[in-house]
């Protein structure tokens, strides 16, 4: 597999360039049905404080129903360093992949259609972070505290960056400036490192970024982590939402757990052990009462965990978003782990 990914064209390297100073810069934008944000996000993009021949985005747009295309091709015709590719894939990995292809300048970064880019001064920050720090690839925080959010979307927000809200490995809601192993940060690249490992694995429809920093990590490039280069995504506003995006993210790590074994840590099982029991539990102990004791306990602990989380994540803000932090939580343990035994049932089936 990753003989193959390695023979995927790439543009040819010239590890020269690798020299220069200011490193010019090719924005990676995979996409689809992303027609109600995706101008906002380009607009931010493309007009950088940042010499005009020295950046492009690359649009890969992944079979979009919606307007995404035609928007756009109109920006096409304002900014003439956006170009387009297509992604018949759909998968985000063969989008990232699809641009890469086209990508002409000396570092890559990964950046969604519906992100928020904080100031335009984005592009001046990243250049500068590779030329400082000479690492391989860069990690930056990817916080949730978007403008005007709804008291749903605030309870996300606080949620996810809690310790009970996301792997406590990851540092993307940290902000200190340090050298990180990538797996779970690194979302910026010199052209060397695909050279190196590789592109982005297109059977993987949630977590490439993960698999590809395993890959990354396993060769022993280096990742610096820093504030200077954060991105703000969007919080889901739904119960549905945010369950359904957990189960991506399980899924995704189930599938990584096949390939890289040892990349399945212990606070990333916890999720999906703790559903069983759940489950498996409460059906027991119909038949063995005992145990039945044990059960309950057990899920008024959690139903304690989740509520005193809600009341010290919620304090000195708005009742309505405290009330909802632990609807959150359940969102985000249930559909992890939902994903999660999904995909270990399709990989145990298709092995069998």
């Amino acid at each position: 597999m990753i003989d193959e990914l390695r023979s995927l064209t790439l543009p040819e390297f010239d590890p020269s360039e690798e020299t220069r100073m200011s490193p010019t810069v090719s924005i990676i934008v995979p996409v689809r049905n992303e027609a109600r944000s995706i101008e906002h996000t380009l607009r931010l993009l493309l007009t950088q404080d940042f010499p005009q021949d020295r950046f492009e985005v690359i649009v890969a747009d992944g079979v979009s129903t919606d307007e995404t295309v035609p928007i756009v091709r109109r920006l096409q015709a304002e900014f003439p360093n956006l170009k387009m590719v297509f992604n018949p894939g759909r998968f985000s990995s063969a989008g990232r992949n699809a641009a890469l292809r086209h990508a002409a300048k000396d570092v890559a970064v990964i950046v969604d259609g519906h992100c928020h880019v904080p100031d335009c001064n984005y592009l001046k920050h990243l250049s500068a972070a590779f030329e400082t720090s000479g690492a391989d690839s860069l990690g930056r925080p990817q916080p949730l505290d978007i403008a005007n959010p709804t008291s749903f979307q605030q309870a996300v927000s606080v949620a996810r960056s809690s310790r009970l809200g996301h792997n406590p490995d990851s540092d993307i809601y940290s902000n200190r400036a340090k050298f990180v192993p990538p797996q779970s940060t690194a979302i910026a690249y010199t052209r060397a490192v695909f050279h190196r490992v590789g592109l982005f694995d297109e059977a993987f429809d949630a977590c490439e970024d993960v698999e590809f920093n395993e890959r990354v990590h396993a060769a022993g490039l280096t990742c610096y982590f820093t504030p200077a280069v954060k991105i703000v995504y969007e919080p889901r506003n739904s119960f549905r939402s945010v369950f359904y995006q957990l189960s991506r993210y399980g899924l995704g790590r189930a599938k990584l757990a096949f390939k890289h074994p040892h990349s399945l840590s212990i606070p990333a099982m916890v999720p999906p052990l703790w559903v069983v029991w759940v489950i498996l539990g409460g059906l027991m102990s119909l038949l063995v009462p005992h145990l039945g004791w044990v059960w309950l306990a057990s899920v008024g602990f959690y139903t304690g965990v989740l509520l005193a989380a809600g009341m010290g994540l919620g304090w000195q803000r708005p009742r309505r978003v405290g009330l909802r932090i632990p609807l959150v939580f359940v969102a985000i343990h249930f559909g992890f782990a939902w994903g999660f035994w999904k995909e270990v049932y399709q990989q145990v089936r298709v092995r069998l």
